[in-house]
């Protein structure tokens, strides 16, 4: 990077928010990134890298914390003759989790939190918005996420192989944002654990262990009655401030015969007070109930906002609007994969429903034997389908040449063109599955492109930043409604929703027979063709139609017919 390039990176700064939390961005001087929270922010300049993480004030200055591998207490240098004390921890995202066989038990499917995750978990937790009111977890501040320019090698990562193949097999094409570093940037609280507090007390050890396992226990209670649970709670995890240990530590200096038993009631008298605080969030999640109800406020304003994706909102300073192809999108930067988002549509309240965070890691559905699509429900229990274009590859030899034929010679459709032709068919009538976004990943494809023609058509179309929109180094991801209604209907019901089926299962499976079955594609074809559409290469399983869940199918309210057969095929 020479010093033009350097100095244009240094002064590109902008607000971004990921999953509720605004961040204060910027580039650093090594061409990572580092994300500041607003406890950060007036603090700037000590976040600086070389204030905290250059090579030899690092290594002299930090601290490895007790039973931890890699978390760091650090000091900043002074800056206007003040210093922070920070903690410094890799995001263990992609690992797998060492919990113990009791813990397993309870929380199989345990994940270590995202850093945008985690941080988002905590700054809700610190808002205090669920649960008893005169409640309240004190935790330590979010103050930094720190990003790496460099990638680490899968055996520098400390994430396993299995585990990596598995997201690999749930989600092609953009997994390898795994193996960028996160350095998640915490304040110091002032205090110690309990483990440390006891080292004052004049306990045995199984009266040590009694106590540790009650606190333990009211530490889970009072973050249950919160709405939060952290899979592998420990002592080590609470800690009572350095004005309240020093407290403990008076009372010890009596030396009564009844001198722990006066430390012991100190201590729990601040614990039922609340005057403690939690830290290590990695494993930080909702309880069940918190949960559902997050989902289900989350779904509805989704809903409500999809019926009103089309009229403008407000756009905060880190998100863009772009027209393409005369389809409105809100545009941004997908900071937790360095990737690209396009969202169809002008509302800007929809952005991060499609984050990949919310759905890359969710328990999904192959759809297709020979595709990469996908169904899943996302973490805000919005029913999507994911599917990998096929931009840029050249279409292979099927059974049917002039089908192929046809294909090889117009070249498959980019992501932007199928979502302007089901914009376009929706407007003239010819109902298309709902589009809903396109996300190109932020790491490179593995197979390089060799049908050309699209990025070649495409180059002159950029996007805010005046980037081509289409890269022929990067997979493309497209995101469409999973088929259960229209939206006005789905929005209006909470309750049992349609289940789509396509027009080659449905004969199959006896819902119709087979000569409706050809009626309906050739009732499509018909009105492609006198919309001006070539629908010759349809097949019975590009069409979609609507179940209940007695299997009965959805009809028309005027005629009593099928409800018109819904495209779920554009490419």
């Amino acid at each position: 990077m020479d010093n033009k390039q350097l100095e244009k990176t240094l002064s590109t700064k902008s607000l971004v928010n990921v999953l509720g939390v605004v961040y204060f961005h910027t580039k650093t001087s090594d061409g990572g990134d580092l994300y500041l929270t607003r406890f950060a922010e007036p603090h700037e300049e000590h976040f600086d890298i070389t204030n905290w993480y250059e090579k030899n004030w690092f290594n002299k200055h930090k601290i490895r914390l007790k039973g931890t591998s890699s978390v760091y207490r650090v000091p900043t240098k002074e800056v206007n003759g003040k210093s922070l004390d920070l903690v410094v921890k890799n995001c263990r995202v992609g690992e797998d989790v060492p919990l113990d066989t009791h813990t397993l038990e309870e929380f199989c499917d345990a994940e270590f939190n995202s850093p945008w995750e985690e941080f988002s978990l905590v700054t809700e937790m610190r808002e205090n918005t669920y649960g008893p009111k005169e409640m309240r977890v004190n935790t330590q501040r979010p103050m930094a996420i720190y990003v790496p320019p460099e990638k680490m090698q899968l055996w520098q990562s400390g994430r396993s192989r299995e585990k990596i193949n598995r997201i690999r097999a749930k989600h092609p094409g953009i997994d390898l944002d795994i193996l960028k570093q996160y350095k998640l940037i915490y304040e110091w609280i002032k205090g110690k654990n309990l483990i440390e507090v006891f080292e004052l007390v004049n306990v045995d050890s199984a009266e040590l262990i009694s106590h540790l396992k009650k606190i333990n226990y009211k530490g889970i209670g009072d973050l249950n009655k919160k709405g939060y649970l952290v899979a592998d709670m420990k002592p080590e995890h609470i800690i009572i401030s350095d004005e309240n240990t020093e407290r403990i530590k008076e009372i010890g200096s009596s030396q009564n015969i009844d001198t722990p038993s006066k430390q012991t009631e100190l201590l729990y008298r601040l614990l039922n007070d609340g005057n403690y605080s939690v830290i290590d969030y990695e494993l930080l999640s909702r309880t069940p109930e918190h949960e559902e109800a997050v989902k289900s406020s989350r779904r509805h304003s989704y809903l409500d906002d999809q019926l009103n994706r089309f009229t403008p909102t407000p756009l905060p300073s880190h998100l863009s609007y772009k027209e393409i192809f005369g389809v409105p999108y809100i545009y941004g930067h997908t900071e937790s994969t360095g990737g690209r988002l396009w969202v169809v549509g002008k509302n800007a309240h929809l952005f991060d429903y499609f984050l990949p965070e919310r759905w890359r890691k969710t328990p999904s559905i192959r759809l297709s034997f020979s595709k990469e699509v996908f169904y899943t429900i996302t973490k805000d229990n919005i029913h999507l389908v994911w599917k990998t274009s096929r931009v840029g590859e050249l279409h292979n030899m099927e059974q049917d040449s002039s089908y192929n034929s046809k294909i090889r010679q117009l070249g498959i459709n980019s992501p932007f063109e199928e979502f302007a032709l089901a914009d376009e068919l929706n407007r003239v009538g010819i109902p298309c599955v709902y589009v809903r976004a396109i996300y190109m990943t932020g790491s490179a494809k593995i197979e390089p492109s060799t049908d050309m023609r699209k990025y070649e058509s495409h180059k002159n179309i950029l996007d805010p930043e005046g980037n081509s929109i289409l890269q022929e180094n990067y997979n493309y991801i497209t995101i469409r409604g999973y088929y259960n209604g229209p939206d006005q209907w789905v929005a209006e019901h909470s309750d049992a929703l349609y289940t789509p089926i396509d027009l080659y299962k449905a004969a199959f499976r006896g819902i119709i027979d087979e000569s409706e079955c050809q009626k309906l594609l050739i009732e499509v074809k018909d009105k492609l063709k006198n919309a001006g559409y070539d629908g010759s290469l349809l097949k019975t399983n590009d069409i979609l139609l609507a179940i209940d869940d007695k299997g009965d199918i959805m009809k028309s309210r005027i005629s009593g017919l099928p409800s018109t057969a819904t495209l779920c095929t554009l490419r």
